[in-house]
């Protein structure tokens, strides 16, 4: 609350669900610029200091339930659901985990919003591992979903979901589907690793190398959902979250390699890891069409990541 001269001004209400990882305190960031006040629930230790300059006004350690989000959401406007695995290999080695992080959370915000907040946006940010192996690239929202892994087939679920409370109950809801996700501060999945690898003199890695990806760095990544939330209806609408041009493994890891000022060849394996599609390209028209833009290119955020990975490693 904001009191000015014996009034109240009550400031825009928001929750991130999950919001200590890394899409989640970049959504956070993002919703905290554009003038919420943002409460974060989840699981992660954090100092106050660092939740705080993530743009939280709060953060609850809490299981994502509807009694959790009754006691700490209070009455958002907007909730983003980030709450829930966000590794394939995860989803392989503990299913049942990875099934009620990612469907029970979604499941709890929309119960919570439909009981207690029917007036509040959601927005999910999904994955783009629900098509699968793609027939065709672009991939379109369209297309089938032929999700490969418990991930894939979880973060379906979700989806599901959302229409369900959309078109039962009224709840005006959008998703996201996040294609590869990248940027500053991750600190796992291919750029860590490879980053990591190259350092340290190795330059085997795993795949063919020529698997495709559509790489979104988190900043624009983190725009399109706060874009979503101002989108949201009944009718649940999806776009896909990507840049619209793809680039495969073996360049990104060159590219970090020159980056990062080692002059190094990667080698491959040749091995397809379980549940990886082979190639992934979004059409991205849908979130053209809400106004979004891609700001910032895979070159420029490359290079930002070495520097980072860098300074990072002391």
């Amino acid at each position: 609350m904001i009191f000015i001269a014996g009034s109240v001004l009550r400031l825009k209400q928001a929750a991130v669900l999950g919001a200590a990882g890394f899409v989640g305190r970049h959504a956070a960031r993002a919703l905290a610029s554009a003038g919420y006040q943002v409460v974060g629930i989840g699981h992660g230790t954090w100092l106050r200091d660092e939740w705080r300059e993530w743009g939280l006004s709060e953060w609850h350690v809490s299981d994502i339930s509807v009694e959790s989000l009754l006691t700490y959401a209070g009455e958002p406007e907007v909730l983003i659901q980030c709450a829930g695995s966000g590794s394939v290999a995860f989803s392989i080695a503990h299913p049942a985990q990875d099934f009620r992080r990612s469907v029970d959370t979604t499941l709890a915000a929309l119960d919570f919003v439909r009981l207690h907040a029917p007036g509040c946006r959601v927005v999910l940010p999904s994955s783009a591992a629900v098509y699968g192996t793609a027939e065709r690239m672009p991939i379109r929202i369209e297309d089938p979903l032929h999700p490969e892994s418990p991930y894939g087939v979880h973060k379906k679920i979700a989806e599901d979901l959302c229409r369900s409370y959309g078109r039962t109950f009224g709840i005006h809801v959008a998703i996201v589907r996040l294609f590869s996700v990248y940027g500053i501060g991750l600190r796992k999945q291919l750029l860590w690793d490879a980053c990591v690898k190259l350092v340290q003199g190795e330059v085997e890695f795993a795949g063919t190398g020529e698997e495709l990806r559509d790489w979104l760095d988190i900043e624009d990544a983190a725009a399109l959902l706060l874009t979503a939330a101002s989108q949201a209806s009944a009718d649940c609408p999806i776009v896909n979250g990507g840049t619209g041009q793809s680039a495969n493994v073996r360049t990104i890891v060159e590219g970090l390699g020159r980056a990062l000022g080692i002059a190094a060849q990667p080698t491959f394996s040749g091995t397809r890891r379980s549940g990886d599609p082979v190639g992934y390209e979004a059409d991205i028209s849908g979130a053209l069409g809400w106004d979004w833009r891609v700001e910032r290119s895979l070159a420029d955020g490359l290079a930002a990541y070495a520097a980072w990975f860098q300074q990072d490693r002391g």
